[in-house]
């Protein structure tokens, strides 16, 4: 009898190490790579002895440790480029929230950079049944790999925002494992609009029943950028619910944009419901943009699964109907291009983030500031 041996269908990692040894450096033909662009990432692949360390301003609940990886929580590194950053960052940001503490105004991490160069690991933990809201500044002006691992424990509430801006000129590669407690509730939002090369990685895992994860992302790329989102959410306990939700607009020549939905629900995770969208909008003719759901079940008990995915360029007819009403083309599509992200920005959770991201996204759209106080005071 012939035996055969097939490829794993399994989308989750196989490797775990905080050794880069353990990790071949990538080619770019692996599956997890085949997108990327290897040239400019593999400086991150090897060690550098010139790199920085990320740090932030120290407040309350944030403080700057020195880190050897002995206390880096539930996560280890899953590619080569994770596990150098691990092995050698030497300062890493701390954020905790105890137990039982409702956080009621932001708390605002703005990542520095110490060198043109540098490894990084932000640390969030939120005690069993604490609320709290995060959101994690990337504009460091340098390029960074590095990891920004989130626990919370049972029945803790988090709503974390990762801002992505500034200079598009670096490389920046972030791992942004959750693991998601007890009847814990997580939302996490992505909002990408600058740097040069960005792969950002979320992934959540469940530490018991009845946790719920939300992913929202939107990231606007033009002048050539790459900018590459790949999740990961692995159902790995019961009764536990996830919903992702990310859209994109590109434009120019040479402008790249990846969206990866992996979702692998377990053999003990009855009663899952989980569903992942991506939408893409396409501004012109010289930009690509690449989307890829995966939904992978080992058990057929769950309470709804679903994936969706579409890329398009403008609706003419929206166009139409509002030059038709005196509204010069230009900003016509501006307006079009901010009604397409304001589904996933309202949905931030803070309306004083929501409307810095929107008023921001009018800017690299070259919006009349006018038109876009207007815009605001109409709500």
């Amino acid at each position: 009898m012939t035996t055969l041996q097939v490829p794993p269908m399994d989308l989750a990692p196989r490797i775990e190490s905080a050794s880069p040894e353990d990790f071949a450096v990538p080619h770019g033909r692996e599956e997890e790579w085949r997108f990327a662009p290897m040239d400019v990432l593999n400086p991150f692949m090897h060690p550098d002895a010139a790199a920085g360390s990320v740090t932030a301003l120290v407040q309350e609940y944030v403080e700057v440790i020195d880190f050897d990886g002995s206390d880096a929580g539930h996560w280890l590194p899953t590619d080569r480029a994770a596990a150098v950053a691990f092995a050698e960052v030497k300062r890493a940001v701390r954020v905790t929230v105890p137990a039982n503490t409702v956080v009621v105004e932001p708390i605002v991490v703005e990542l520095v950079a110490d060198a043109r160069m540098n490894y990084a690991h932000v640390d969030i933990r939120i005690g069993s049944h604490a609320e709290a809201t995060v959101v994690v500044v990337h504009d460091t002006g340098a390029d960074v790999s590095g990891a920004l691992v989130v626990d919370l424990g049972d029945g803790a509430r988090l709503t974390m925002l990762s801002l992505i801006d500034g200079s598009v000129d670096h490389a920046l590669m972030w791992h942004w494992p959750v693991r998601v407690g007890r009847d814990a509730a997580f939302t996490g939002s992505t909002v990408t609009v600058g740097g040069r090369v960005v792969r950002m990685l979320p992934s959540v895992t469940y530490a018991g029943p009845g946790g719920s994860a939300q992913l929202l992302g939107a990231f606007l790329a033009d002048s050539g950028q790459y900018v590459e989102h790949r999740i990961l959410v692995e159902h790995t306990a019961p009764h536990c619910t996830s919903s992702v939700a990310y859209k994109g607009a590109l434009s120019g020549a040479g402008t790249h944009t990846v969206w990866i939905g992996d979702v692998v629900v377990r053999r003990e995770a009855v009663g899952t419901e989980t569903y992942e969208m991506n939408r893409n909008l396409l501004l012109d003719d010289g930009a690509r943009a690449d989307s890829v759901p995966n939904l992978e079940l080992e058990t057929g008990d769950v309470a709804s699964a679903g994936h969706a995915s579409a890329t398009g360029r403008f609706d003419d007819e929206q166009l139409f109907y509002l030059q038709a009403r005196g509204i010069p083309e230009l900003v016509a599509r501006q307006l079009v291009v901010r009604g397409f992200f304001a589904e996933v920005v309202n949905r931030l959770g803070s309306v004083e983030w929501r409307d810095r991201i929107l008023s921001r996204i009018a800017s690299r759209l070259g919006m009349d500031p006018a038109l876009e106080s207007d815009l605001e005071a109409s709500g």
